[in-house]
């Protein structure tokens, strides 16, 4: 069940209302926040789908994957954060919000996944990139990695849901597994519910899903799209992301080099335990980052620079 815990804190608010999918990027920052940080918004065509991405700032690039139902969206703060140090580039992964597949819809692979991203690298980084993946992103990341070495200079996995490494994986991947059939024989609303109460959250709740500040007009936008992806999802995405086995007889050569991020306010949590069967499984040593799950939203800046300052230690 811890699996799916870390991932119920990235996919938004329970009950969230979905919103049209658009090509416009949201362009109502937050107060403090000037038109002059909003981003760069483009398309990349790659086999089977076109790519929306999100670019802010100048300097190396900065590759940073959303997890599960997320997109590009849920990092604006981060990426302005960053921007007058990075060129920070934050996509849809396919089929989530404004990724579209070409024909009909196909279930997440892995390997396409980094093949996405690594595609994004060659056209806005010059053929490499430093990069970040949090949660189900994080696994898209270290799938890039070990695939594409020489286009990562390296890689953070922010708290990674990695089931496969557990020392017994069997009841969460019988609870995903279960989650799936809910899906599939009563509909997103049942699954969805079964997934919240599995997390301890009340689906009516009018409470945070680990989000501790208010939700600017921008940040409501972005839920609302997340909130449309939640039956990609569940129908082709979840066990995919969840159960995905990090190669880490590859990883652990040294090139790139692999930080596995774990937030502060986690500790003591499932989205820890799965954190650290990564870590184990690499031998190295986990770096602390702020808040929790989602910590780069609430605490974007402290996120910023630890983030920062991690990719840049020798």
């Amino acid at each position: 069940m811890a699996t799916l815990v870390g991932t119920a804190l990235l996919i938004g608010p329970p009950g969230a209302v979905a919103q049209p999918s658009s090509a416009d990027i949201p362009m109502t920052p937050p107060a403090e926040m000037t038109m002059t940080q909003s981003p760069k918004a483009g398309t990349l065509k790659v086999p089977g789908a076109t790519l929306y991405y999100e670019s802010w700032g100048h300097g190396p690039m900065l590759l940073i994957i959303p997890g599960g139902p997320q997109d590009a969206g849920v990092f604006a703060d981060l990426a302005r954060a960053l921007a007058d140090r990075y060129t920070v580039v934050a996509y849809d992964p396919r089929g989530n919000s404004r990724s579209t597949f070409d024909g009909a819809i196909q279930p997440l692979v892995l390997d396409i996944q980094a093949d996405d991203a690594a595609a994004l690298i060659d056209a806005l980084g010059q053929g490499t990139a430093y990069v970040m993946g949090t949660s189900g992103g994080a696994h898209i990341g270290l799938n890039l990695a070990a695939r594409y070495p020489e286009k990562v200079k390296a890689i953070v996995a922010h708290e990674p849901p990695s089931t496969m490494l557990l020392d017994d994986p069997a009841e969460a991947i019988a609870f995903d597994e279960a989650l799936h059939a809910t899906y599939k024989s009563e509909g997103v609303e049942a699954a969805m519910g079964m997934f919240f109460g599995a997390a301890g959250m009340s689906e009516s709740s009018e409470g945070d899903v680990g989000l501790d500040f208010d939700m600017s007009p921008e940040a409501a936008e972005t839920f609302g799209r997340v909130s449309g992806n939640f039956e990609y999802w569940l129908a082709h995405a979840m066990l995919p992301l969840s159960h995905y086995t990090p190669d880490v007889e590859t990883l652990k050569a040294g090139a790139p080099r692999v930080i596995v991020g774990i937030g502060a306010e986690s500790r003591g949590s499932p989205i820890e335990e799965l954190s650290m069967a990564l870590v184990n499984a690499l031998g190295v040593v986990p770096v602390t980052f702020p808040g929790d799950h989602t910590g780069f939203e609430p605490h974007a800046e402290a996120f910023a620079e630890t983030l920062h300052r991690t990719l840049s230690a020798n």
